[in-house]
């Protein structure tokens, strides 16, 4: 693809999650990326469903515009294709457990050796420092370790996973963020650069309220549903079928949303006139508010909420998320081609910059070791 990447090589030496989707923001961006598999098994996500023809649509939504080869790192022969491959290379990602690549003398320390001018990317667990540092993790393990599942859920409910592997995608764009301002500092000293995140860091950074809410009064967040601790009214609300989101996020758009639901009496309710008092009193609030909503459907509300440009919306399902027009307008599904498939659909770049065109395609699904040929001529 046409990007502002255009012209740079990625060694993608990643499987499952964090390093695949870094890898796919860089790939969207116009880099040319060429994905390092394991001979026979390949990446360990072409194994997990759901399944399109016996071919991981999980897999494929996160690994369009690639080429694969598959490298057995352990092997001289393989090593030295690698390394020839590396030679051209501007980026290497990799997400290894800490240390595994240095056993293979391929660490940072030995490769920047030979070629001083590759950023060098790692994306782990726990990151290449710490007590932890040797430790495997999963998505889930640094959602629990990170504090995002103490504050996830109902109040009093059982440990709730956020709906996504929000723990590997937050690891992926930190390293993309990571990469791409180290390719700015290399344009300026002509030298590589390391990088390590750790998906338990990359937790704690996305912590906002909850850990400004720790350090600066001690106190420990809880779950509140879909509550903000600090802003109200600012949650899901009953409606007669259903649920609305609204967020009056100041006291202006407070006064819009009790005139639109024609409850002025609250605007003189001296428990309702900050946005502190009524976070103190959001029980008693969302009562009077459910008990006007609770008289129309959601699409109702919605339709004269947005006339009065209150922020609000509708609880959508993934389907109902994916068909609205908005995300339509927004190119936000797209279609990759795989040979056996045929046309596949998965979700699109959000970042949309005015010198690129956003295309309605994507570079095609690999399939394992489909483009050996290819490199080993161009790279021999």
């Amino acid at each position: 693809m046409d990007g502002p990447l255009k012209d740079l090589l990625v060694v993608d030496l990643t499987r499952v999650l964090v390093g695949p989707y870094c890898t796919m923001i860089l790939s969207d961006l116009g880099a040319r990326v060429i994905k390092i598999e394991a001979p026979e098994t390949g990446d360990d996500s072409r194994k997990f469903g759901p399944f399109v023809k016996e071919y991981s649509a999980y897999f494929m939504s996160l690994n369009r515009g690639k080429e694969s080869i598959a490298l057995n790192l352990k092997n001289e022969n393989d090593k030295t294709i690698f390394e020839k491959i590396l030679s051209k290379a501007d980026i290497l990602v990799e997400n290894f457990k800490p240390g595994t690549l240095e056993k293979w003398g391929l660490g940072w320390k030995q490769v920047s050796k030979k070629f001083p001018k590759l950023i060098y990317a790692s994306a782990s667990g726990f990151g290449q420092t710490g007590p932890l540092k040797e430790l495997p993790a999963y998505d889930m393990v640094v959602q629990g370790m990170g504090g995002l599942m103490s504050v996830t859920g109902q109040p009093n409910s059982e440990p709730t996973r956020v709906g996504t592997s929000i723990g590997d995608i937050t690891a992926g764009l930190f390293t993309a963020i990571g990469i791409n301002a180290a390719l700015f500092d290399r344009q300026k000293t002509g030298k590589g650069m390391y990088i390590d995140v750790s998906m338990l860091d990359c937790q704690i950074a996305i912590l906002e309220n909850a850990i400004a809410r720790y350090l600066s009064k001690n106190e420990i967040p809880k779950p509140m549903g879909s509550r903000h601790p600090s802003i109200a009214p600012f949650e899901a609300f009953k409606t007669k079928d259903s649920h609305i989101i609204i967020a009056a996020g100041n006291d202006k758009l407070f006064e819009k949303l009790c005139v639109a639901l024609e409850l002025n009496d609250l605007l003189n309710n001296k428990d309702y006139s900050t946005n502190s008092l009524r976070s103190e009193h959001m029980d008693n609030l969302k009562k009077l508010l459910e008990n006007k909503l609770v008289t129309k459907n959601t699409k109702d509300w919605v339709y004269i909420l947005e006339k009065l440009k209150i922020p609000c919306g509708p609880i959508f399902n993934i389907k109902e998320a994916v068909e609205n027009p908005q995300i339509e307008a927004r190119n936000m599904i797209v279609k990759s081609f795989h040979k056996v498939i045929g046309d596949f659909k998965l979700a699109g770049n959000p970042i949309k910059m005015s010198s690129y065109k956003d295309e309605k395609t994507r570079g095609d699904i690999p399939d394992l070791d489909e483009h050996r040929e290819k490199i080993l001529k161009e790279f021999n």
